[in-house]
């Protein structure tokens, strides 16, 4: 059994910053991209940022300068530096990973649960 567990999400005020982090764990062979979506209410899930192994990162271009996605590869670790964080961008943010178990299976789609940032105005 594989989990994903974020932390690190709250309210800020706008401008301010937040670091998200998620950690992956259980019967993990490898993990691939790793990666942050948001979902703010009545809107669809939106890719945030993501990362792959080799540290190859891809972001969404409302955020390109303002948010860093990194990763801990040895301790399967996925973590979003936001700043400048504007109140659109209040939402539940979420880590995905696209891995593989130790019976061999890829799974490309293990979500998190989830964490709150909330950006007051």
């Amino acid at each position: 059994q594989v989990q994903l567990v974020e932390s690190g999400g709250g309210l800020v005020q706008a401008g301010g910053s937040l670091r998200l982090s998620c950690a992956a764990s259980g019967s993990i062979a490898s993990i691939s991209t790793m990666g942050w979506y948001r979902q703010a209410p009545g809107k669809q899930r939106e890719l945030v940022a993501d990362i792959t192994s080799g540290r190859t990162t891809n972001y969404a271009d409302s955020v390109k300068g303002r948010f860093t996605i990194s990763r801990d590869n040895a301790k399967n670790t996925v973590s979003l530096q936001m700043n400048s964080l504007k109140p659109e961008e209040t939402a539940v943010y979420c880590c995905k990973a696209y891995l593989r178990s130790v019976a061999g299976i890829w799974y490309n789609d293990y979500w998190g649960q989830g964490t709150q940032v909330t950006v007051s105005s």
